[in-house]
């Protein structure tokens, strides 16, 4: 639900948890915030005497908001996942805080290894692991995964084969938290059983395990062991607070969407079209001063994001910022290839940008004899879809979800070019300042490169360091290099 800034009323706003989103005039977001009550969180941006006590960053936050919307969530800690997520999402400009790359702990267990343990992750990847969170407290998650581990016996080493001398150096199994599956002491059926319990936990069912922590509390509160006694209060309370009922939510916190079937639905019927749609994708182009141009591809299916079909393109023919060719080309080459592979076309092209852009997509599909497909131009400024054959713009409702998928997409697309391109950049600063180095050529660069990874690295590294772990390079040459990075 989207409204107009001066449609706010509190009653409209329910007094619970939630993320707020606020958008300016052109409706791009330039505000995401969580609150534990949002009614009066909201209201406090609208009440007429804010503005007089609100600083200079907090009046051009106000003065900027034209539309407001909001989703509710059933606890804080789902709300401030889904604002983490949002912001990652639209990095809005009035947003300071979570604007990194940092994201919240995982638990991730590869049941197919022959003695699975739990490890944190910060990234859910497609290795075929069990991923679980994720977990807003993350210092209450470290201490209980360590307590987990050490309850059930699981090993914390991270080689699935340790051999004699991880064994030598196990501390775990020295002080009896492991049960040392690497050296037989159990077998493979009693280990999985082990952590089978543990999952049982992961999935809320806390009983048992409380229960032997609670007994082991009042143990050592009747021995006057007062210190103790609070350790295992700790061990408690964290649990209750990763995996407890009331913060279990976090679980299945989604980012609230106006896309999937019924939004396809709706933008079918705004732009008319004959067949139902499934596929869409969408083009970008992204240029700094005409410097590496480069694309991106995004794809919807059924309104959702397939992040396996996405795809990031360098310019290769195009001097210089014109975003027409360039659109051209990205086009010219996946549809080649897409035709070449007899591979099956989207049901609906976008392009970003206006009729310039359309047209030149629209040249290169012709050219290469492409069968017919809908495809439109997306303005971002006010939103305008153009259509081919059509002298005005399309401008669809603000409250159509038809125009959110394509908003959705577009986003996409933005992002995942500018990623592209931020990296692109960072490679090349990183590969000048190791060209300016003294005594570096092309074969020590790459050797610096793989030894340290990054500049970064290698700039912290001593002259030992260097000289150990970089073939050929000596204490002279060692010493120039960091003498010239620090410079």
């Amino acid at each position: 639900m989207i409204e107009l800034k001066e449609n706010f009323l509190p009653s409209k706003v329910p007094p619970h948890p939630g993320v707020y989103v606020y958008r300016d005039l052109f409706g791009a977001v330039i505000y995401v915030g969580k609150a534990k009550n949002l009614r009066r969180r909201m209201s406090s941006y609208f009440q007429p005497g804010r503005l007089k006590q609100a600083d200079v960053k907090l009046r051009q936050l106000i003065h900027s908001i034209h539309t407001w919307e909001f989703f509710q969530v059933k606890t804080e800690d789902e709300a401030l996942i889904l604002e983490s997520r949002l912001i990652k999402n639209y990095a809005p400009y009035y947003n300071i805080l979570m604007r990194d790359d940092k994201r919240y702990l995982l638990l991730k267990i590869k049941l197919d290894d022959p003695f699975p343990t739990l490890t944190l992750a910060r990234v859910k990847k497609d290795d075929n692991a069990t991923y679980f969170g994720p977990f807003p407290h993350g210092t209450a998650l470290k201490s209980t995964l360590e307590f987990l581990l050490a309850h059930f016996g699981l090993r914390s080493c991270r080689s699935n084969y340790p051999d004699a001398e991880t064994r030598k150096r196990c501390l775990k199994r020295i002080v009896k938290d492991c049960s040392s599956p690497c050296t037989g002491a159990i077998s493979q059926a009693d280990y999985r059983k082990k952590v089978e319990d543990m999952l049982e936990v992961l999935h809320g069912r806390l009983e048992s395990v409380s229960a032997s922590v609670k007994e082991k509390m009042s143990e050592a509160a009747a021995n006057l062991d007062y210190e103790r006694a609070g350790r295992w209060r700790d061990v408690l309370n964290n649990l209750e607070t990763v995996f407890g009922t009331k913060n279990r939510s976090f679980e299945n916190a989604v980012i609230p969407s106006h896309t999937g079937p019924e939004a396809m639905e709706a933008l079918q019927k705004s732009l008319k079209l004959a067949k139902p749609l499934k596929t869409i994708k969408c083009f970008d182009i992204s240029n700094l001063l005409g410097q590496l141009s480069v694309a991106s591809m995004t794809v919807f299916i059924d309104g959702k994001p397939a992040k396996d079909e996405y795809r990031r393109f360098r310019i290769k023919t195009v001097e210089g910022a014109n975003d027409f060719a360039s659109m051209a080309e990205v086009v010219g080459r996946h549809f080649t290839r897409l035709l070449a592979e007899n591979r099956p076309l989207p049901d609906l092209l976008v392009v970003d940008g206006g009729m310039g852009q359309l047209n030149a997509a629209l040249k290169k599909l012709t050219e290469l004899k492409c069968p017919v497909l809908p495809v439109i131009g997306l303005a971002e400024r006010n939103e305008e879809i153009y259509i081919p054959g059509r002298s005005e713009p399309l401008v669809l409702d603000r409250h159509n979800p038809g125009l959110r998928v394509l908003q959705a997409i577009r986003d996409e697309a933005h992002r995942f070019a500018i990623s592209y391109h931020r990296d692109l950049r960072q490679k090349r600063l990183t590969e000048s300042l190791l060209d300016d180095l003294p005594g570096v050529g092309e074969k020590r660069k790459l050797a610096l490169l793989k030894a340290f990874g990054s500049v970064r690295e290698l700039r912290k590294a001593d002259v030992k360091t260097i000289c150990r772990r970089v073939p050929g390079v000596g204490e002279t040459l060692a010493q120039e290099i960091l003498l010239a990075l620090k410079k």
